[in-house]
C-alpha cells in the first residue's frame, strides 16, 4: 500500500484523487483504520468447535510472542518446536498444552504466529479467550482474517486462498485434488504468465508511442499482432477446455428425476441412495417440492433431485411444484426421465417434451415387476433394486464424460470466467485498432483483468466478498 500526500493516492493500485481537504481526511481515516487492523494481534479457534480431545488456537501478529510469555512463561521459544507448557493466569492453572512458535515471515500469515494445542473443552477455551481478549492489542479474528493477512503478506495469491477454502469444503476426491492443485499455484502461474506477456507487449507498443516521428516497421507490427493473437487464443482455449467443469466440480453435477405421477420417481431416488429421503405413496402429488440428495460418484460431487410429478395441477401449491420440477429439469446436467413399464414404450407428453429439449438424458423404465420390457431398454425395479446397478453404471459414465477436462487448471470461480472474458474483449479491441495509444490502453485493461483474478490488482470490496466465506480461525 503506497501513498504520498501530493494530491494523488495509489491504494492497492486503485487511484484516489484528492480534490479537497475533506477528501484527504477521508482517505487518511481509511488508511489509519487499515494500518490499525493489520497491527492488531488476532486469535481464534482454528479447529472445529465443540467438545474435542484437542483444540488448536491460533494467534498471529506482533504480540504473539508476548502472549507466549504471558500464558506459558516462554521467552524466545525455539521456532517450529513443540513446547510442552502449563498455561497459567494470575497463578491459576488453565491447562497443560503444546505451544508452537512460527517466526515471521516463515508462517502461514507471514507474521509471528503462536499455535496452542490445548484440551478442547468449552471451559478451557472460554478461559483462554477471556485472557487473550484482555491483552492490549489482541482481539478475536474476523472470518478469513488469517488467510487475508497471508494474501497481504504475499504468502499466497487470491486463487490459492480460494483453493484453500475449496479444500476445506471438499467432500469428494475430485474436489480435493482440484483444490490442492489450485493451492499449489496452478492458476496463479497461468494467469500471471499471461499478464507478464501482456505487460511486455504493452511496453513494446508504448516505446513506439514515445517516438512518434518513427513508424513501426511492418515486421515489428506483425510481431505485436501475433503476440496478442496468441495470448487471446490461449485464453479462449482455456475457457473452452474447462467447459463449466470447474463450476460443476465446485457446485455439484446436477441430476433431475422427472416423470408423471406414480411412476416411482421417489422410490428410484431411495433405491439409488439406499435411504428413505423421499416419501413414497400411491397418492398422486405426494412429492410437491424438489428433494435433493448429495452423492459421491467416481469421486465427483453429484446432486440427485426428485421432483413433483408432471401433470395438470388442481391447486396452487401443486402447480408451483410442477413448475419447479420443469425448471430443475432444464437446469440439470443430466435428466433421468422415468416412465412406468406398464406404459412401455410410451412416455407421457410432458416428460417426452423435456427429453426432446434436454441435451443429455436417460429414459428409465420402472416397475418391471409388474410388466417386463425388452432387454435393450434401460429398466429397473426400484422396489426390489433390480437394474439399479446397471442404471448407476450408465449415470457414472455420463458424469465422468461431463466432468473430464484436458486441463489441470479449472475455472472454479465465476469471477475468473468474468475476468477472462473481460480480458479477451480488451484483446479483441486491441487487435482491431491501429491507433497505438488505444492499443496500449486495451492491453493495459487486459492485463488488469488478469491481475484482478490473482489479486495483483486488489479492491477491498472483492477481498471482503472472498474472505467472508471463510470460517473464523482460517
Amino acid at each position: 500500500m503506497a501513498f504520498a500526500f501530493l494530491g494523488h493516492f495509489d491504494i492497492d493500485n486503485n487511484d484516489v484523487v484528492l480534490r479537497c481537504q475533506a477528501g484527504r481526511n477521508l482517505v487518511c481515516g481509511f488508511l489509519k483504520e487499515k494500518f490499525m487492523a493489520v497491527s492488531d494481534t488476532i486469535f481464534a479457534l482454528s479447529s472445529a468447535s465443540g467438545f474435542a480431545g484437542v483444540a488448536v488456537v491460533r494467534i498471529s501478529g506482533p504480540k504473539a510472542l508476548d502472549v507466549a510469555e504471558k500464558l506459558a512463561g516462554l521467552k524466545n521459544p525455539k521456532p517450529r518446536y513443540a513446547h510442552f507448557v502449563t498455561l497459567t493466569h494470575k497463578n491459576k492453572i488453565i491447562d497443560k498444552a503444546l505451544l508452537i512458535y512460527f517466526k515471521a515471515p516463515s508462517s502461514f500469515t507471514g507474521e509471528d504466529v503462536v499455535e496452542i494445542q490445548c484440551h478442547g473443552s468449552r471451559a478451557v477455551l472460554k478461559a483462554l479467550f477471556s485472557i487473550l481478549s484482555d491483552i492490549s492489542g489482541c482481539r478475536m479474528a474476523e472470518a478469513g482474517e488469517f488467510t487475508r493477512r497471508a494474501v497481504y503478506n504475499n504468502k499466497m495469491d487470491l486463487t490459492a486462498a480460494e483453493g484453500l477454502i475449496d479444500l476445506i469444503h471438499a467432500e469428494t476426491e475430485a474436489q480435493r485434488a482440484a483444490a490442492v492443485r489450485q493451492m499449489g499455484g496452478t492458476l496463479q502461474k497461468l494467469y500471471d504468465g499471461w499478464r507478464e506477456e501482456l505487460v511486455k507487449t504493452m511496453a513494446y507498443v508504448e516505446a513506439f508511442i514515445d517516438f512518434p516521428d518513427e513508424e513501426i516497421p511492418p515486421e515489428q507490427a506483425q510481431k505485436i499482432a501475433d503476440r496478442i493473437k496468441d495470448i487471446r487464443l490461449r485464453i479462449q482455449k482455456h475457457l473452452a477446455d474447462d467447459n463449466g467443469v470447474g463450476q460443476r466440480l465446485k457446485d455439484g453435477f446436477q441430476i433431475a428425476i422427472v416423470g408423471a405421477p406414480n411412476v416411482g420417481k421417489s422410490s428410484l431416488l431411495n433405491a439409488i441412495t439406499r435411504t428413505d429421503k423421499a416419501i413414497v405413496s400411491d397418492i398422486a402429488g405426494t412429492t410437491r417440492d424438489v428433494i435433493e440428495v448429495h452423492l459421491d460418484v467416481s469421486g465427483y460431487p453429484v446432486i440427485l433431485a426428485d421432483t413433483a410429478g408432471l401433470r395438470k395441477t388442481r391447486g396452487v401449491i401443486e402447480g408451483q411444484g410442477v413448475q419447479k420440477a420443469i425448471r430443475k429439469a432444464l437446469d440439470s446436467d443430466l435428466l433421468l426421465a422415468v416412465g412406468s413399464a406398464e406404459n412401455y414404450p410410451r412416455l407421457d407428453e410432458k416428460t417426452q417434451d423435456l427429453v426432446k429439449k434436454h441435451p443429455c438424458s436417460l429414459v428409465v423404465w420402472n416397475k418391471t415387476d409388474k410388466k417386463p420390457v425388452p432387454a435393450t431398454a434401460l429398466s429397473v425395479c426400484a422396489k426390489t433394486g433390480q437394474g439399479v446397478e446397471v442404471l448407476m453404471a450408465r449415470i457414472r459414465q455420463r458424469v465422468e464424460d461431463k466432468m473430464s477436462c484436458s486441463s489441470a487448471a479449472l475455472v472454479t470461480q465465476l469471477r475468473y470466467k468474468t475476468a477472462l472474458k473481460e480480458c479477451d474483449a480488451a484483446l479483441m479491441r486491441a487487435q482491431v485498432t491501429d491507433v497505438l495509444e488505444l492499443k496500449a490502453e486495451e492491453l493495459r485493461l487486459a492485463a488488469r483483468a488478469l491481475g484482478k483474478i490473482t489479486g495483483f490488482v486488489r479492491t477491498e470490496e472483492l477481498l471482503d466478498v472472498i474472505f467472508s466465506s471463510f470460517c473464523i480461525g482460517k
